[in-house]
């Protein structure tokens, strides 16, 4: 019994309209889209934007220059944390050497815990402020990974709703044209000849 319901809009007979046609192929449509066509996209928006984040990194890196700075203040300690050994970063005190030459004292972002004395890494704009790092290449993957998650997402979202659209005008003319059979044959309907 399956076999002869499956595929029924395809196979000619009386009670098959084109809205059934239209609707079937359109199913079709759909199915290639989200399985193939949707991934496509995801793909390809995230090439694009790791391509983009990591152009952007290199140019910020760049434009930064990186020091490394002794600790002059202590950070807060570091607490235990329900997302592993991740621990938060604050602002403290810091003195360096500049490229230039010259001593400065500034701030400096250091996970928590760390002590006075110990040394980080600071990053400085071209005005010699204490700036946050560029992106990390793991922040790089991420922004890409989530870009291409949320352009599949979204496609595969168009897709449906598309489909949702078509259905509904199929539906329109499936019932049009039933309509117009009925009121073709309608008025025969129970007649009997005499």
């Amino acid at each position: 019994m399956r076999g002869q319901v499956f595929g029924w809009r395809w196979r000619a007979n009386p009670l098959r309209r084109r809205s059934d046609v239209v609707e079937a192929w359109t199913v079709l449509c759909v199915v290639l889209l989200l399985v193939l066509g949707a991934p496509a996209v995801g793909v390809a928006v995230g090439r694009w934007a790791h391509g983009d984040a990591r152009a952007h990194a290199t140019a910020e890196r760049a434009a930064l220059d990186r020091v490394s700075a002794v600790i002059v203040e202590q950070a807060p300690a570091s607490v235990p944390s329900a997302h592993g050994d991740r621990q938060p970063k604050y602002w403290v005190g810091a003195r360096w050497t500049e490229p230039d030459g010259g001593s400065r004292t500034g701030e400096a972002r250091v996970p928590a815990g760390t002590e006075r004395g110990d040394r980080a890494d600071v990053w400085l704009d071209d005005a010699g402020r204490s700036v946050q790092p560029p992106p990390t290449d793991t922040a790089v993957w991420q922004h890409a990974l989530s870009m291409g998650t949320f352009a599949t997402g979204g496609a595969a979202a168009a897709v449906l709703l598309g489909h949702v659209v078509v259905r509904r005008i199929a539906l329109r003319h499936r019932l049009d044209e039933w309509e117009r059979e009925w009121a073709r044959t309608g008025p025969d309907w129970g007649h009997r000849p005499a």
